[in-house]
């Protein structure tokens, strides 16, 4: 599982460095096509390695409700720990709580935050959670392997359903792949509604 991190990172690291001193003007209209058609036939294998496992969908079924923990308690940890960082930081509890409501999609919450006139905030919630995938993405398989499998989906948050999904499917198992992208669809589908709320405070 550490070979995996240090995989990623590497990953990571060897694209900002070639997008940075070799990649071509003219290529980088192309760059978010080729990332879709990438992402794409990954979560075609996270989802043939899933329909595999005959007895996955089985267990999910018995779980119920339950199954809406972990979305719930991956929300309510996001705002509630950007909002303990804010008071450290002096921020007012309603911006601080509203960059975690992005639950790591950066691309929406700053929109959101910016469309509101909130400039600076925007940034730092674009900043903030663009880490948040980055990191999670090289933590997930410690977290897996350390921690626990179902704490390893907290760090993707709203990308638990796309570009940490097949992490995380590499790192734990079929049974916590599906709640992975069951809890990434409520968190996305969570973010346009709590964080303007949040913010109103």
């Amino acid at each position: 599982m550490i070979g995996l991190s240090l995989k990623i990172f590497l990953a990571v690291l060897l694209g900002t460095g070639a997008g940075y001193f070799f990649l071509p003007d003219t290529f980088s209209s192309s760059i978010g096509v080729i990332i879709d058609i990438g992402l794409m036939l990954l979560l075609f294998f996270v989802g043939m390695d899933i329909g595999k496992q005959k007895d996955v969908f089985g267990k999910i079924k018995k779980m119920g409700l339950r199954i809406l923990l972990v979305p719930f308690a991956v929300i309510i940890g996001s705002v509630v720990g950007s909002m303990i960082a804010g008071m450290l930081l002096k921020m007012p509890l309603n911006e601080s709580g509203a960059i975690g409501a992005g639950l790591g999609w950066y691309t929406l919450s700053s929109t959101m935050l910016l469309a509101d006139g909130y400039i600076e905030l925007s940034a730092l919630a674009f900043l903030s959670n663009v880490f948040r995938e980055v990191i999670g993405l090289i933590t997930i398989p410690l977290i897996a392997k350390y921690i626990g499998k179902l704490e390893s989906v907290s760090a993707a948050g709203a990308t638990a359903m796309d570009t940490s999904l097949p992490v995380i499917s590499s790192s734990t198992d079929p049974h916590t792949t599906i709640i992975a992208f069951i809890t990434g669809v409520i968190c996305t589908t969570t973010v346009p509604i709590i964080l303007p709320i949040i913010l109103k405070f």
